[in-house]
């Protein structure tokens, strides 16, 4: 598998693991579900079913501070989405989209994930300056 495919399913498991036990629970089932519908409609209720009980068990891992449950749910549901996306690559535009789009916004504020590598490059020329952050803020006090 492509290793942009399968930073893809790592990051869709990790944010959608990470809103099973906010508020945003219910935007993040009816996305999935949708995405589920679109490229594998014989399993969407199977995996509609796998949504609940997920969030059944992070909430119940959360409550417990049970922090090896919300790793295994994690795993799970990469693996889900790798799966997904190895059965029908086509369906990345559109698990880009909802991560994008609907997941990440949903995150908890500070709390928007990825995993994966960041490669950037930039080059300067002159008097010019480049600034280049991979996750957070970047603040610059220029004397």
């Amino acid at each position: 598998m492509d290793a942009e495919l399968v930073t893809l399913a790592s990051t869709a498991g990790t944010t959608l693991v990470g809103l099973l036990v906010t508020d945003a629970w219910g935007r993040a089932q009816a996305a999935v579900s949708a995405l589920w519908r679109q490229a594998r409609p014989e399993q969407a209720e199977v995996v509609e079913g796998e949504l609940v009980q997920a969030r059944d068990e992070a909430v119940a891992a959360h409550a417990a501070g049970d922090s090896s449950m919300q790793d295994a749910l994690t795993a799970e549901w990469q693996l889900k989405f790798r799966r997904l996306l190895a059965s029908d690559p086509d369906i990345a535009g559109e698990l880009r989209r909802i991560l994008n789009e609907e997941l990440n916004p949903a995150l908890p504020q500070g709390g928007q994930t990825w995993s994966g590598n960041v490669t950037m490059r930039a080059s300067s020329h002159g008097n010019s300056k480049v600034f280049q952050v991979g996750q957070g803020n970047l603040t610059i006090k220029d004397s």
